[in-house]
């Protein structure tokens, strides 16, 4: 069978078509382009901006940490025109025992967040990769639980703790732990869950049960997760004052509690610069050690809200 000129006309045409069609969509790109950019750029002043409002609160401590008591009364311009001084950073340390009230926080936060940490992979396991009777219920009931205010739990939980003879102690931090947190739960369950069955069935047919398959397999992989929680339970077991002042003594209380109380003058009023050193210095162990683990903490805060 043969083909003439006019039949092969048409199919020359045809096969012009999509090349004029990828030309005009070739074209069209450097205008979506630019119109992209003034948005790009709205983005970056709308960070920029806030990023500025959230460093305000931390140059005014930096200043304040820096000035002399009589500069600190003249407001802002006595700040914006400081004799900078380190005598503040020497009252803080010297005026309080600061050593035995920092060794007393970090075994606090170490302790809890070191049990907050194992006990929430458990129950973020076994809610990820156990299935039973209840067990949604169960975990929409323990999410439920992250919209009941601290405050609102402290007076029954010191109750309850005088009542057991633990005030006074570490122990309550202790019971904390084992108890996990809701939050950190969630991140273990969601992290757990997007790991393939494959790897779980390779376990199982290897002769690994439950708990061997959560230590050999499943840990390994989690261990950005696991820093991520421990950072977190750190943080809030460093930063706490309200159960620190409720149940500790004054001997074995934190750091947040003694630079709370401990910078005040005879009349009983408050010293603002030694006040702002201490601050200072109470916050700098907890940005360090989230600069150093940055970007593993990121990661885990990524991996952690992606199921596969």
């Amino acid at each position: 069978m043969t083909t003439t000129v006019k039949d092969q006309a048409p199919a020359a045409i045809a096969a012009q078509k999509p090349k004029t069609t990828a030309r005009k969509r070739r074209r069209k790109a450097p205008a979506e382009a630019d119109h992209g950019r003034p948005a790009s750029f709205r983005l970056y002043l709308a960070v920029i901006i806030s990023a500025t409002v959230f460093l305000i609160p931390i140059v005014w401590l930096v200043l304040a940490s820096i000035a002399t008591p009589a500069q600190f009364s003249q407001g802002a311009e006595g700040l914006l025109n400081i004799s900078p001084t380190l005598s503040n950073f020497y009252e803080a340390v010297t005026r309080i025992d600061y050593g035995k009230f920092t060794l007393n926080s970090l075994l606090l936060a170490t302790i809890m967040s070191t049990l907050t940490t194992a006990t929430s992979a458990i129950v973020g396991f076994a809610f990820a990769r156990l299935r039973g009777k209840g067990q949604k219920p169960l975990f929409t009931l323990l999410l439920a639980t992250m919209m009941i205010p601290h405050i609102a739990t402290l007076i029954p939980t010191y109750i309850l703790f005088a009542r057991m003879g633990l005030v006074g102690t570490y122990w309550p931090w202790v019971l904390w732990g084992l108890a996990g947190t809701p939050y950190l739960i969630f991140l273990f369950k969601q992290f757990f869950s997007a790991i393939p069955l494959e790897l779980e069935d390779a376990a199982i047919i290897d002769g690994c049960g439950w708990w061997r398959i959560f230590v050999r397999v499943f840990l390994p992989l989690a261990r950005p997760v696991i820093l991520t929680s421990f950072i977190l339970s750190f943080v809030w077991a460093w930063a706490d004052y309200l159960a620190p002042a409720l149940l500790l003594n004054y001997d074995n209380t934190t750091l947040s509690v003694a630079t709370a109380s401990g910078y005040l003058d005879p009349r009983g009023n408050g010293l603002p610069t030694i006040q702002a050193a201490g601050a200072l210095l109470y916050i700098l162990p907890v940005v360090a050690i989230f600069l150093v683990a940055q970007k593993r903490f990121m990661g885990s805060a990524v991996s952690s809200g992606v199921k596969g």
